[in-house]
């Protein structure tokens, strides 16, 4: 079982989804990023549009639609802080 971090998505009207993940895939305007447990620090700007991608311990993937905003990696876990964020339907 991979280390578990803290994750918080966010857009300016409200907090979209909290929870811990294995792994977060994130497209900046410097390239696509993959964050594990551990990650050094960084603050990265999203790329718009674009998508932000979540794995749960439990395998579920999540994935938010994103514009503008930022992704934040700090000790404590992954914040993105978006303009605008909606969850995208399970593909399966």
């Amino acid at each position: 079982m991979a280390n578990q971090f803290h994750v918080d998505v966010v857009a300016v009207e409200e907090s979209v989804w909290s929870g811990d993940a294995e792994i977060v895939i994130a497209k900046t305007v410097e390239g696509e990023l993959g964050i594990l447990h551990g990650h050094m620090p960084l603050l990265g700007q999203l790329a718009e549009p674009s998508q932000v991608r979540i794995r749960q311990s439990s395998g579920q993937d999540l994935t938010f639609e994103v514009t503008g905003g930022f992704l934040s990696v700090t000790a404590d876990g992954v914040t993105v802080l978006a303009e605008d964020c909606q969850p995208t339907s399970p593909s399966n």
